[in-house]
């Protein structure tokens, strides 16, 4: 069989981008209803051929590493995150630098942040009142902003702490703006006129960043401290080999970005949806189970992340379709996490779908999959969990208005007006 692409809209370029950007759950639906499970968009400089099979998503997320790159796929990144991120590496060097990382994000060691999660939320809390009307992603993402300064950067209170909070969240405001990620997918994230717009932007962090790594590296106490960036100064593999400081900057910078809006979008998506469900927020109060439960349809409903990119390197068969070299394959996590014949009422927000047993590895997909799994998940949904029982255990909500709809932000989807709610009491 002759490798080609699948069908899909013949729209041109920029009348597709605009429907992904301003509609990208209808987009999406209107193609599937159109073309099936698997057909081919442009959006972006090579087109992207969207799966939404989960036994095709499957094939991709266990495909050989040298078959599938992501790094690639995730090139509107590298002017943000930088050439060194782990999201951005392919083969042996992206394989060395998620050896090094991994241990951070997990076991006993995750569970050493949760204490810090606890005290930024009700530092987040101490001025709400009854009567307030809030959204709740801007006090989400104070929340996720110390969990990052202090258990990721490992700067705790003082001058240093507060210097570093401002500059990263007024970075972050400016680069996730949806417009910075249209000029980059207009003009290529290699564009001389784009690396030099970051380089601009990014230099009082990247400033910053660099002088924190140093003072690191020669703190005294550097094997006696439990966060994420003494952690990875450690880290080394088999030859001995850890991290230099670009390397290092890079990956600062892809948890900040990663962990930040993601986990803060999810927490406001979290309470839009909990808060016009009728006691649902009690319950997450009360049973961590729940909690648990409401999370992952959380993150199923409403992803903050609508797709996760591929490239092949050479022809390859997706899906009984042979595709050829240099194709962008998409899983696409809008519509997998939508299908009728695998979630009853698809539409429908119901935490109790996951009490009897954990999503499925290829129809659950908001953290990606494979060796390309997003390395912070599971801090990602202790530190919701926490931040969501916490907020349910010391005040009582009530939605504001009409359900919110999906708007964009840079490549996030988050509620249009930020998950608003009305204090009606503290416990």
């Amino acid at each position: 069989m002759d490798a080609a692409l699948p069908p899909g809209p013949r729209a041109p370029r920029a009348l597709q981008m605009s429907g992904w950007l301003a509609r990208p759950l209808w987009f999406a639906q209107q193609c599937r209803a159109r073309f099936g499970d698997m057909f081919t968009v442009r959006i972006e400089e090579r087109p992207w051929v969207m799966l939404a099979d989960p036994a095709a998503i499957r094939e991709v997320f266990t495909a050989p590493p040298d078959l599938v790159h992501a790094g690639d796929a995730n090139a509107i990144l590298r002017p943000m995150l930088g050439p060194s991120s782990v999201l951005l590496l392919d083969g042996a060097e992206h394989l060395h630098q998620r050896r090094l990382m991994l241990p951070a994000f997990h076991g006993a060691r995750l569970q050493r942040y949760r204490d810090i999660m606890v005290e930024a939320t009700d530092r987040a809390l101490a001025g709400w009142r009854p009567g307030d009307r809030i959204s709740l992603r801007p006090h989400a993402q104070a929340i996720t902003m110390e969990v990052i300064v202090r258990a990721v950067f490992g700067v705790d209170a003082g001058a240093d702490h507060d210097r570093l909070r401002a500059l990263l969240a007024d970075v972050l405001d400016r680069l996730t703006r949806a417009r910075r990620m249209v000029r980059i997918a207009a003009a290529g994230p290699n564009s001389p006129r784009i690396v030099a717009l970051f380089r601009r932007e990014l230099a009082d962090v990247d400033a910053e960043l660099h002088r924190l790594i140093a003072a690191r590296r020669s703190a005294p106490d550097l094997a006696e401290r439990d966060d994420v960036l003494s952690m990875l100064l450690l880290a080394r593999d088999e030859d001995g080999r850890g991290l230099s400081d670009a390397e290092l900057r890079d990956e600062l910078m892809t948890l900040l970005v990663a962990g930040h809006e993601t986990t803060a979008n999810t927490l406001a998506w979290a309470f839009e949806r909990l808060s016009r469900t009728p006691g649902a927020l009690e319950r997450a109060a009360d049973d961590a189970a729940y909690a648990e439960a409401a999370v992952r349809e959380t993150l199923r409903l409403r992803p903050v992340i609508a797709v996760v990119a591929r490239r092949l390197t050479r022809a390859a068969s997706i899906g009984g379709r042979a595709l050829p070299e240099g194709t962008v394959v998409v899983p696409c996590i809008l519509l997998v996490h939508r299908r009728p014949d695998v979630y009853a009422d698809p539409d429908v927000f119901r935490p109790e779908r996951f009490l009897d047993g954990p999503p499925g590895t290829y129809t659950w997909i908001p953290f990606g999959g494979g060796v390309r799994r997003c390395l912070g998940a599971s801090f990602a949904q202790m530190e919701l969990e926490v931040v969501l029982r916490r907020i349910a255990q010391r005040v009582t909500l009530a939605p504001v208005g009409e359900p919110e709809p999906v708007r964009r932000r840079a490549i996030t989807l988050v509620p249009a007006r930020g998950g608003e709610v009305r204090v009606l009491a503290r416990r």
